[in-house]
């Protein structure tokens, strides 16, 4: 709750104006019962039209203030609930960005898209309609209570009781349902997971002709979700029929005492009429509230769970800065420039009590030196080049970049000199201009053209209709494989950073293209420091250095030549690879 209000905050003028006009539309609905007992014991007892024509007006008069304060009402209610939703979706989104590699793979997307979307949009009805309904549905039922009394206490003595009876059921259906409610919006997280591997692995899916199991996965989840939907609905839909009971078992009482007081004459018709109405308003009244309680029992769960994702705080700490200068001196023997990148015993594990994937790792790179990164699936490689960067911050050991420690730079001092070309090629919406110039927003056309060349994204660009200007549909799906991961390459590229991670980035090129592509990356001016994650020995051979990985430790490291004779798991691969390509 203080989180809403913190949100809310902006809008304190609205959230007090929303529910002032709601109780002053209630104020008037009082009063009509009350003109219309006048109309009945005065105008039509006594028949006389011109004093009911007169009570129609002022009734007309009622009703169309009610509208009026209603309708300004519902205008600052939104206004408010909607500038909070929007607020919160910001900070939400903004504080995702926030996360590193580790929190993402803890939360999952699914489960963000959910907070993101459904959660928020939970929140902001129940804002709405606590801003009109919070206050004003009390606020009838005690003011027709007040009316009650002054109209006949005896009788009003069955407003007296009624109303506790209702206030019970109403708060008992809050405190079982809200437990409920977040465990559907967890089941929403499921089925959004299920479905969204689904959509991207449909290819998979199909080729295995497996869609029936995925129809029995999706169906067992969305039973689950269906199975406390309708508990919850079960107990939710409890509320309506007992107040019902409630309220006509207190209205038969109140006609029956009514009808013995008129027959005494202590009671006129119009004041039972009066009274009735009372009882129906705060029947009405009730119904909404009770209907208010689950959607707030829905916000409230819903808020909890985007607090859960506010609450968690990146363990990766941004540097304070140090400039990324080079430092004589420093890493080095004196006099000498430091390596530009070090590993000095380096250990990282994804989980805190798990085995590493990597360990003891420790090595050093020159400025524009290329080294290779090879090994079997699940050796480390990609982790370990996701160190560089600080996608993940290492368990033990230090890695340097120009002599410092990397947890010493702000992240826009570190990721500012390193272009990463991920595993996996990913294009966003756009143009082929609008994702080359994603790290670097003042490139130039010849910029552009230059990195197309080099990637060898060049021939196929200047094929497509409007070149730098093709769309690209999400995901770059209207793109062969081998197309989007050299326009990731070219997209690295365009930055012209000191450092360049290429992960597995050519494993969709033929042989030739990869060799192209190495041969130009090779006599680029001003070569970056480069790393090249591959499964190819091929793609490696002219490597400065060559680090061989073997189940997260380092089997060995040196040239191709050096590799061949003193690194067994090295031989291995380069021979079985060589028999294969020749």
């Amino acid at each position: 709750m203080k989180m809403m209000m913190h949100f809310l905050k902006q809008y304190k003028k609205e959230c007090v104006l929303a529910p002032l006009f709601k109780m002053l539309e209630a104020l008037l609905e009082l009063f009509v019962p009350l003109v219309v007992a006048r109309i009945i014991d005065q105008g039509i007892y006594a028949q006389d039209k011109t004093y009911i024509i007169t009570r129609c007006l002022i009734l007309f008069v009622l009703a169309a203030a009610g509208l009026a304060f209603s309708v300004t009402a519902q205008y600052f209610a939104a206004k408010s609930a909607v500038g909070a939703a929007t607020a919160m979706r910001g900070k939400l989104f903004r504080h995702i960005q926030t996360f590193g590699y580790e929190e993402m793979d803890a939360a999952g997307s699914a489960t963000l898209i959910t907070r993101m979307t459904s959660d928020i949009n939970q929140v902001q009805s129940g804002i709405n309609m606590a801003l009109r309904l919070f206050l004003r549905s009390p606020f009838v039922v005690l003011g027709a209570v007040v009316m009650a009394f002054s109209i006949d206490i005896e009788a009003a003595l069955i407003f007296a009781v009624t109303v506790p009876l209702l206030a019970v059921v109403v708060f008992t259906v809050m405190a079982v349902t809200k437990p409920i409610y977040k465990k559907v919006q967890g089941s929403l997280d499921r089925i959004l997971n299920i479905t969204r591997e689904n959509l991207s692995g449909v290819r998979v899916i199909r080729a295995f002709h497996q869609e029936q199991n995925e129809i029995d996965s999706f169906c067992a989840v969305n039973d689950e979700l269906t199975g406390l939907q309708k508990f919850a609905g079960k107990i939710s839909g409890l509320s309506n029929p007992l107040t019902f009971v409630i309220i006509n078992v207190a209205i038969i009482l109140l006609v029956y005492v009514g009808a013995l007081r008129v027959d005494m004459g202590e009671l006129s018709q119009g004041e039972v009429v009066a009274l009735y109405n009372y009882m129906s308003q705060i029947l009405v009244e009730l119904v909404k509230f009770a209907n208010l309680i689950v959607t707030i029992t829905k916000a409230l769960a819903s808020m909890n769970r985007i607090g859960d994702v506010l609450h968690i705080t990146p363990n990766m700490k941004e540097g304070q800065g140090s400039g990324l200068r080079i430092i004589q001196g420093e890493g080095s023997e004196q006099g000498d420039e430091p390596p530009i990148i070090e590993f000095q015993d380096v250990s990282f594990g994804y989980h805190a009590n798990g085995e590493p994937a990597i360990q003891h790792i420790s090595f050093r790179v020159k400025r524009g030196e290329t080294v290779g990164i090879i090994g079997g699936t699940g050796a480390g490689k990609s982790t370990l080049i996701n160190l560089i960067p600080r996608f993940y911050d290492v368990t033990k050991g230090t890695v340097r970049i120009r002599g410092r420690n990397i947890k010493e730079y702000t992240f826009q001092e570190l990721r500012s000199q390193i272009s990463v070309v991920p595993q996996k090629a990913q294009l966003f919406a756009g143009t082929i201009r609008s994702n080359l110039m994603l790290g670097c927003p003042d490139a130039t056309e010849e910029d552009l053209e230059e990195a197309l060349e080099i990637s060898q994204a060049a021939e196929f660009v200047n094929t497509k209709e409007k070149g730098l200007d093709f769309v690209v549909e999400q995901g770059g799906k209207n793109l062969s494989g081998g197309q989007k991961q050299r326009l990731t390459l070219a997209r690295a590229l365009v930055r012209k950073s000191e450092i360049l991670i290429m992960d597995d980035s050519a494993s969709a090129l033929d042989y030739a293209t990869d060799a192209k592509l190495r041969k130009a990356i090779r006599e680029m001016k001003g070569k970056p420091t480069v790393f090249i994650v591959s499964q190819r020995a091929s793609s490696i051979l002219n490597a400065d250095q060559i680090i061989v990985l073997d189940d997260g430790e380092m089997a060995g490291i040196g040239t191709h030549e050096e590799l061949l004779t003193s690194c067994k798991v090295y031989q291995e691969i380069y021979e079985t690879q060589f028999m294969k390509e020749n």
